[in-house]
């Protein structure tokens, strides 16, 4: 089963519409070596998520898109997303009565939307 890694969602993401190459998702990403993108692909291609095709071209072309249990994963994620985006006042509430109750200093988070 894939490991919830720090890139996973990121990476299905950038798979939620199209088919991408290597270093199509690599631009996208934008602050994932090399390495980490290639472990990354590997775990969620070997769990089932995202298909690889190779065409034989010189260089060799790599695209990288996700199958049906993929696109069902992508599904939860969005649903994730939705929650925190629906329930960010009251987490944000939440952390400043813990807060206040353990006598540390509140922080307020600033929305960018």
């Amino acid at each position: 089963m894939v490991k919830p890694g720090k890139w996973t969602l990121v990476v299905v993401m950038q798979l939620r519409s199209e088919t991408r190459r290597f270093s199509e998702l690599r631009r996208g990403i934008g602050d994932i070596s090399q390495k980490t993108l290639t472990i990354t692909l590997r775990e969620l291609e070997r769990d089932g998520f995202v298909s690889r095709t190779i065409f034989p071209t010189i260089p060799p072309r790599v695209d990288y898109e996700l199958t049906a249990l993929g696109q069902e994963l992508l599904q939860l994620a969005d649903g994730w997303r939705q929650f925190a985006a629906r329930n960010r006042v009251a987490v944000e509430a939440a952390r400043h009565r813990f807060d206040l109750a353990a006598g540390e200093p509140a922080i307020r988070l600033v929305s960018s939307s």
